[in-house]
């Protein structure tokens, strides 16, 4: 089991996926996002995957937010084709790890397991409140979790994730798998992005076995700090933020309109309140995740 508490500083997370390959030029319209790159064009992703690691990124998060059988099959693949390209982002993520393991040692791979709204393609992992029961939640969820979690990926990591329903279908689907991850919520204020109290939406995810880190990303920096703050409070675990650069998304364009870059101080502030993951979500490239990484080695590990 990876123990990200017994660390003597930070663990430095990549940036937006997403971002990295725009400044490829990548045209990531559709409801597959950055997943339809793993069937078109994966030398993409390896080279967004090899930036983020140069830049200071300990880990990084696999193309599979938006990859699932049903939005693949949808998209035109056939099933077995589907499943084959889900573990293939895993394998490219590893592949580059490997590659660049004898100048950048301890380097890991995080599956990216999205929420059910990202599959939706509609902006609903920022609302939340699907309208469908459990058993559809567990139905889309279970085969790509075990795909992902076969192909050998360091952890998962369960992410945006926009209502507490959800999380109540996903933490025993990970307790079967046995696989460490960790889990983000998709935050507003004090609340999910469903609106469920913080203290109660990580009340979920307290003694979980599989669960090693919880956490926010793809929020407004200025939310960050009280996210860690519940997740720490209710679950007594390292905290994980990676933070959106802030705006709005448009979900039939799937871009941002980008606010202001990553707020380096505030992520110290993080560190303080019992962080021990950071990194960035949509609209941070490899850059700021290197200006990020500049400033966070420095630090010494904070008490709690």
């Amino acid at each position: 089991m990876l123990d990200f508490a017994s660390l003597a500083g930070p663990v430095v997370l990549d940036g937006g996926l997403s971002t990295a390959l725009e400044e490829q030029g990548a045209d990531l319209g559709g409801a597959l996002w950055t997943a339809r790159l793993l069937g078109e064009e994966p030398d993409r992703i390896a080279r967004a995957h090899r930036a983020y690691y140069r830049a200071g990124a300990r880990v990084v998060t696999t193309a599979s937010y938006q990859a699932s059988v049903e939005g693949l099959v949808a998209a035109g693949y056939d099933a077995a084709q589907a499943r084959r390209l889900i573990t293939s982002s895993v394998t490219l993520a590893r592949e580059v790890r490997d590659e660049l393991a004898d100048t950048h040692p301890g380097l890991l791979v995080a599956a990216s397991v999205g929420p059910y709204g990202a599959f939706l393609a509609d902006g609903s992992e920022y609302r939340g409140r699907y309208g469908v029961p459990a058993a559809r939640l567990r139905e889309f969820h279970a085969p790509r979790l075990e795909l992902l979690a076969a192909a050998g990926p360091d952890l998962l990591a369960v992410e945006t994730v926009p209502d507490s329903d959800e999380a109540e279908v996903l933490v025993p689907l990970l307790e079967d798998l046995g696989v460490p991850a960790w889990f983000s919520y998709s935050v507003r204020g004090a609340t999910t992005n469903a609106g469920q109290p913080l203290p109660e939406a990580y009340a979920v995810l307290a003694g979980s076995r599989s669960i090693i880190a919880a956490g926010v990303n793809c929020s407004e920096q200025a939310d960050v700090l009280g996210a860690v703050r519940a997740a720490v409070a209710a679950t007594g675990l390292p905290a994980v933020a990676y933070p959106n650069r802030g705006g709005s998304w448009d979900s039939d364009t799937k871009q941002w309109a980008y606010g202001d870059p990553l707020d380096l101080g505030l992520a110290e502030d993080w560190m303080a309140a019992g962080a021990r993951l950071v990194g960035g979500c949509c609209g941070t490239g490899p850059a700021d995740i290197a200006a990020l990484a500049e400033r966070l080695v420095r630090l010494r590990r904070p008490t709690r």
